[in-house]
């Protein structure tokens, strides 16, 4: 699997700040989608809008992977001893902390290790 860009440890926490804002964007713009009516006519703005949110993410070479829009988590791709995998982070934790292997998702959240070639 190709990516945009590899993240640095170090280059994905510096990122984190406007990665907060962007998912608490989405996740803000999702709740006022969610307490829509079907037929309303907000609802196409709302979604564009999202839309753009989603793309500023992708744009910076990071994936929004909670498609239910209640927690926001986002993957960084990168590289652990030579596996690329992605940094994991939610937008509930206070640090980037986690990765997992591109093929688990996030029920194989591992630590990252602490001496990481990351750095």
């Amino acid at each position: 699997m190709e990516f945009k860009r590899l993240f640095t440890r170090q280059e994905a926490e510096s990122t984190l700040p406007l990665v907060r804002q962007i998912v608490a964007d989405v996740l803000e713009t999702a709740r006022k989608i969610r307490e829509l009516e079907q037929n309303d006519d907000e609802l196409p703005r709302l979604q564009a809008e999202l839309e753009e949110h989603l793309l500023e993410l992708e744009e910076m070479g990071c994936f929004f992977k909670d498609w239910n829009f209640w927690t926001g988590l986002v993957d960084f791709p990168s590289e652990i001893e030579g596996e690329t995998v992605f940094l994991c982070w939610r937008s509930d934790e206070s640090e980037l902390a986690w990765y997992h292997p591109i093929t688990e998702g996030f029920q194989g959240r591992r630590p990252l290790p602490k001496s990481s070639p990351l750095e």
